[in-house]
């Protein structure tokens, strides 16, 4: 059994704020199994990895013992969860609700202990709510409140439409926690005011509020961009394993550090070790394979992951893509050869403003990872393949 020190720091980790701490401290003290709560809404059929910063919590909050309870916002997914939108979202029919919650279900035991998962659907409680409860729920929040809420606040000023249903949303999702008794809750930063919500109506219910743990929104692949399907920038947590292990190396080195906190299951100590490999001169590329290969292990196997690697290593790294490419022997001096110099060099571009031009628009890669550094060197003894675009590559060597 871990002691109380060892759940915070464990809890703690990659958590945005811990709603209050004293509180959670109060709560681990007593010895007794926490009841957990997570909401997702089945709003589409597929997770992607963004998801799963929430349910990876989950996750450590069994390793802790406690009790995991995953909502399916079967009732409110047919309201639209209005967060962060600019405009009334339309509500989905029950049937693709029913649909995507059962695609829910098959993936996140992909993550979660199945013995030790309790997965409800706030149906089952709002469906026999009448009209009167739900008036008498309203009656127990302000408009005023409501508008605190800073979309629904720059929709009211902008006089951008605001539906009644949209109020009900953040009154039915802290509902949810007094029918659940939530010791805790977890939801991204957005969910900050609806899990706050949660807490006053618990209180008003005469319960002791939640705890509340919001944890950060993971940004995509492009490392700008929350990750998101509409965007692109996505992993599904069904993809193939090759196209998975890919995507996770086409990321750059800063945003691998973010995904290894909030995404492998490694302990910080020891991830704070490949910083200082990667400070005291390792490839950072090699570290990111170990992030690549437990995601691909995570989602599919051990033995998938090892294939992925090795079919990206002969796609990138041995040149196998195209058949043919040109060779260029490049000469550079004790502080190694810039990259522009070497994509023109090599035939690659017709000056080191292109080049440079190419990096900033994330056209060029070494060994099929990425480039964003428009000051990097290939230091004497390179052996790589350079590529920019999708159709020029240039295998070089770097002498002296």
């Amino acid at each position: 059994m871990a002691s109380i020190e060892e759940s915070l720091d464990l809890i703690a980790r990659g958590a945005e704020e811990i709603l209050v701490e004293e509180e959670l401290v109060k709560k681990l003290r007593r010895g007794v199994p926490l009841r957990v709560k997570a909401g997702f809404d089945p709003t589409a059929p597929d997770l992607h990895l963004g998801h799963t910063v929430l349910i990876n919590k989950l996750r450590q909050f069994q390793e802790l013992g406690h009790e995991v309870m995953f909502l399916i916002g079967d009732f409110t997914g047919m309201i639209g969860d209005p967060t962060g939108k600019s405009a009334t979202r339309p509500p989905l029919t029950r049937d693709q609700v029913l649909e995507n919650a059962k695609s829910y279900e098959e993936q996140i035991y992909k993550i979660l202990d199945p013995e030790r998962t309790l997965v409800l659907f706030n149906s089952s409680w709002m469906g026999q709510m009448s009209a009167a409860d739900l008036i008498q729920l309203a009656a127990k929040h302000t408009v005023a409140r409501m508008l605190e809420r800073d979309d629904f606040s720059k929709r009211y000023k902008s006089g951008q439409a605001i539906a009644i249903h949209e109020f009900l949303y953040p009154l039915i999702q802290g509902y949810d926690s007094v029918a659940m008794k939530a010791d805790v809750e977890l939801g991204g930063t957005d969910q900050k005011f609806n899990l706050l919500v949660g807490r006053q109506l618990q209180e008003s219910y005469g319960q002791e509020p939640q705890v509340v743990i919001t944890l950060p929104i993971l940004e995509g692949l492009d490392g700008v961009q929350k990750m998101s399907k509409s965007l692109g920038n996505y992993i599904g947590i069904t993809e193939p394993p090759d196209e998975m292990f890919g995507k996770v190396m086409s990321i750059s080195d800063e945003l691998m550090w973010r995904w290894f906190e909030l995404l492998s299951f490694r302990p910080m100590g020891e991830i704070e070790g490949f910083r200082r490999q990667v400070e005291e001169g390792a490839n950072p590329r090699d570290i990111k394979f170990l992030l690549a290969e437990e995601i691909v292990s995570r989602f599919h196997d051990a033995d998938a992951a090892k294939r992925a690697r090795e079919s990206f290593i002969n796609r990138f790294r041995k040149g196998a893509l195209p058949d043919e490419m040109p060779e260029a022997e490049l000469r550079a001096g004790a502080e190694g050869l810039p990259i522009a110099n070497a994509l023109k060099e090599a035939g690659l571009v017709s000056s080191t403003s292109e080049g440079l031009r190419m990096i900033k628009q994330g056209a060029v890669r070494i060994d099929g990872e990425r480039v964003e550094d428009r000051s990097l060197r290939l230091p004497v003894g390179t052996e790589a393949v350079l590529q920019v675009g999708k159709r020029r590559f240039a295998r070089v060597r770097v002498g002296g």
